[in-house]
């Protein structure tokens, strides 16, 4: 259980441990204060990202033909990753990508579109920031190294490539909707399951 005392400080009650923004690393406590306010793992980035806690964007991995529950479900995502202050970063294109720009950009939340492409212009109409790499494929491995942890929606061998990439630089790969059944991802079965996983990853918790 996680709770924040008055100073603001996040405090793992389980393990008596107070967590470090800076390093995202738990020290230990001589002893849990009496006074918390308990929160759950995504509440806690929230309160946490109004401070600046980690700006590293989240990668979402994805097709751009999909089924109607994998747009859902990566709209839904989106959104939740905005609501927590996080940072998405994906592909830039359409399907997944631009299911996922979306939520996050009717959150009010920052989209970065990592783009195969030469020109801006090939962006979703929802990415905030559009790279324009115009070395193709290649981008996928760009994409994982930057991003602090990956979800996978759906996919083909693009996203296979991006899973491989992502769990060769040792990055956390969470696969929801369908995506496909790799040694090393942790499957989660809806996109709020995957947002705490998120947070556990940013927080620095076992899985």
């Amino acid at each position: 259980m996680l709770a924040f005392d008055l100073e603001n400080n996040l405090i793992d009650l389980r393990s008596a441990r107070i967590f470090s923004p800076e390093t995202r690393v738990w020290e230990e406590l001589d002893a849990i204060p009496s006074e918390l306010a308990p929160v759950s793992e995504t509440d806690a980035v929230t309160r946490l990202q109004q401070d600046g806690l980690c700006r590293i964007p989240i990668g979402i991995l994805g097709g751009r033909k999909a089924s109607e529950e994998q747009l859902a479900d990566a709209l839904e995502l989106g959104t939740l990753i905005a609501q927590m202050g996080l940072t998405l970063i994906c592909g830039g294109r359409q399907g997944v990508m631009e299911a996922a720009c979306k939520g996050a950009a009717e959150a009010g939340g920052i989209c970065v579109g990592l783009l195969p492409d030469e020109t801006p212009g090939k962006a979703n109409p929802y990415v905030t920031i559009p790279l324009a790499t115009g070395i193709g494929v290649a981008r996928n491995a760009i994409l994982t190294r930057a991003a602090l942890c990956l979800v996978a929606i759906g996919g083909g061998y693009g996203t296979i490539s991006e899973i491989a990439f992502g769990l060769q630089f040792k990055k956390k790969v969470i696969g929801l909707s369908g995506a496909p059944n790799i040694p090393g991802i942790l499957p989660c079965r809806s996109p709020k399951e995957a947002g705490v996983q998120i947070a556990r990853v940013i927080l620095n918790l076992p899985q």
